[in-house]
């Protein structure tokens, strides 16, 4: 339906009936049987016939759609598929919105989020949130440069050495990402080789002999907040990470049994994972009762801290106060046990790596290797209590005790 020059008018669309309603130029409007109303445009371009989606009416009006035919029949005389050039102006258009830094590296937390354990997600966003994202936010990721990247890493290297690898990492795999979702040119990696390298294997400062061990257990008894007191000796206790110690939850605590249920979903493994808890972890969790019973939380946050839960980094920097910057990190209350408990009280390795909840090494291990030693677990987490007791009250080593077999 047309007027009488053969063009459309804004009287003749209002009143189209379904089907294909042409304007000249290839340019027609598609009604459907719902009333729909969709500006088309047919052409060829190579010899093959093809079509150009202008919009809905009346959201691009009839003057705006001729416009547009104008505009693609420009482009054929100049020997361009105008269809190309839309698909490039709309990847161009999605790269400025989708493709800035802070928006990918949203998207990739996102995606990885499934594939990794609680633990390993939080430190990935931490490291984002709180060093790339300053820094590198507002970049495109299609033209961020390499110098860019190392910039950012090195300065994070300044600051939080320890942080600098998984940094470097994480910027390598949101690149890859971007790359994927064609959001950053095909083979455009990142060159950061030799910047921030991984630190070698048991880098982690732990005490492991005796008097360094009672000089610190003596310094967390002596520490004047009591909420990060009891969160340092309920991980000397129990050697769990930092971060699952600073998060525990009431519901998972069974004083009576004297055992600590961590959820799979909270454990890096994936697993439900047990924590023998000896009377002296006991007796912390007790004196929590005074400050957060009947709430989630064991351990409530300090003051200025915006997290639900005593933020694992208060551990670190109560150490650091204590003097033991260099000496003993949060994680290394899981090598003390290892080794002291190893070497001083004759303890199992295979009771040890129980408790510390470490994968099995070995597919077939992972597969059938259930074995989590709980009745010897509790009797040598015990042990490894009264042993520190015994250290705080002589700094003389303690004599070996006999081997702790399996039952």
């Amino acid at each position: 339906m047309a007027g009488g020059t053969g063009k459309l008018t804004a009287l003749a669309i209002k009143a189209a009936k379904p089907g294909k309603h042409f304007d000249g130029g290839g340019l027609f409007l598609d009604v459907r049987p719902t009333g729909s109303r969709y500006w088309r445009m047919k052409y060829r371009f190579g010899g093959r016939e093809n079509l150009l989606a202008f919009g809905v009416y009346p959201e691009v009006s009839l003057p705006e759609a001729r416009e547009r035919r104008d505009e693609a029949r420009r482009l054929l005389r100049d020997g361009t598929n105008p269809a190309a050039t839309r698909d490039a102006s709309r990847d161009a258009q999605r790269r400025d919105v989708d493709g800035i830094f802070q928006a990918v590296a949203e998207a990739w937390l996102a995606m990885k989020k499934p594939e990794w354990a609680p633990e390993t997600y939080r430190k990935a966003k931490y490291v984002v949130d709180t060093y790339l994202v300053p820094k590198l936010g507002k970049e495109s990721i299609a033209t961020l440069t390499s110098s860019q990247a190392i910039d950012a890493v090195e300065e994070i290297a300044e600051v939080a050495p320890s942080l600098a690898s998984k940094a470097r990492n994480f910027l390598t795999g949101i690149v890859t990402y971007a790359i994927r979702k064609r959001l950053r040119e095909e083979g455009k990696l990142l060159s950061m080789k030799g910047i921030a390298p991984n630190r070698a294997r048991g880098h982690i400062p732990a005490a492991t002999d005796p008097k360094t061990v009672a000089e610190l257990a003596r310094a967390i008894d002596a520490y004047v907040t009591p909420v990060t007191r009891g969160a340092l000796k309920l991980a000397m206790l129990t050697a769990m990470r930092p971060g699952i110690v600073a998060s525990a939850r009431w519901e998972e605590i069974d004083l009576e049994a004297a055992e600590w249920h961590v959820p799979g979903e909270r454990m890096k493994t994936g697993h439900a994972h047990i924590v023998s808890l000896p009377t002296q972890a006991v007796a912390v969790l007790r004196s929590m009762l005074a400050y957060t019973e009947g709430q989630e939380y064991v351990f409530p946050p300090l003051a200025r801290q915006d997290t639900p839960h005593l933020h694992r980094d208060a551990l670190s920097r109560a150490l650091r106060l204590m003097g033991f910057e260099g000496r003993h990190a949060t994680h290394g209350f899981r090598g003390m046990l290892r080794t002291v408990a190893r070497e001083r009280l004759r303890i199992d390795p295979d009771i040890l790596e129980a408790q510390l909840a470490h994968a099995k090494k070995g597919d077939v291990q992972k597969a059938y290797d259930r074995t989590t030693f709980n009745d010897e677990r509790r009797k040598a987490m015990q042990a490894w209590a009264d042993y520190i007791d015994r250290l705080k009250s002589d700094d003389k080593n303690v004599t070996p005790r006999k081997k702790l077999k399996r039952t």
